[in-house]
Parts: structure tokens; C-alpha cells; sequence
């Protein structure tokens, strides 16, 4: 878009909103033109089970999403389509695995390191016999 016009086939308010949507339509172009230049296969043989299950999940929203604004553009309800419960389906499913990715990076407990820690920190009495051989042995002198 070297040129900007205004296009009489639409009104002049929405000029800026329509110029910022080529603009984001553009950009995401070029992110699925970088996604589709490596191989599906050779990204995913880099990344771990997990990751991996970002990505499937990730793609699959994307997809959906821009079903979602295409039924939108055809007149279509997107509401009332099977698209919406696709869509909560897999965000279900991205819950699960943000779930499994904050577990793994909560802390661990040391169990051996609170027990010794509990062990050392709780009063422990001094047993009978030892108060009455330190009392005697305080007397005679």
C-alpha cells in the first residue's frame, strides 16, 4: 500500500480502522508464511511432548479463530455455528496444559530436608535420668 486513497465505496470515518486491519492482516501473512517455510515435522522434532502440545493446540485455535471471523464476514453467526464449541474445546484443553505447566514449575519438596528441619526445629524434653545425675553431681559439691 505505497499509496494511500480513499475509496468512495466506504465511509470516510472508518478510513483509519480499515488501514490498521490491512496492516494486521499483512503481519499475519508473514507470520503463517514463516510458520509454513519449515516443515511440520522438523519443528516438531525439536520440541518436547509438551511443547509440542502448544503448538497442535496454538494451530488449531488460529484456525478456528479465523473461521470464526470468516463466518462473521458471510453473514454467518459465529454464536450459533459448531465453530464456538470447537473453540472452547481446545481452550479447555490449552487450561490443561497451562495446569501441567505451572506444576512443573512449582517447587518440589525435599522431603528429607523438612523432615530434618521439622525434627530440628520441634522442642525435644531432656530424658528423666539426665536431670536427676545433673542435680546430684550439683549437690555434693
Amino acid at each position: 500500500m505505497a499509496e494511500e486513497e480513499i475509496n468512495e465505496d466506504y465511509p470516510a470515518e472508518i478510513h483509519e480502522y480499515l488501514s490498521a486491519f490491512e496492516n494486521s492482516i499483512g503481519a499475519v501473512d508473514d507470520m503463517l508464511k514463516t510458520m509454513m517455510s519449515v516443515s511440520r515435522n522438523e519443528l516438531l522434532q525439536k520440541l518436547d511432548p509438551l511443547e509440542q502440545a502448544k503448538v497442535d493446540l496454538v494451530s488449531a485455535y488460529t484456525l478456528n479463530s479465523m473461521f470464526w471471523v470468516y463466518l462473521a464476514t458471510q453473514g454467518v453467526n459465529p454464536k450459533e455455528h459448531p465453530v464456538k464449541q470447537e473453540l472452547e474445546r481446545i481452550r479447555v484443553y490449552m487450561n490443561r496444559v497451562k495446569e501441567i505447566t505451572d506444576k512443573k514449575k512449582a517447587a518440589k519438596l525435599d522431603k528429607g530436608a523438612a523432615s530434618r528441619f521439622v525434627k530440628n526445629a520441634l522442642w525435644e524434653p531432656k530424658p528423666k535420668n539426665a536431670s536427676k545425675v545433673a542435680s546430684k553431681g550439683k549437690s555434693k559439691k
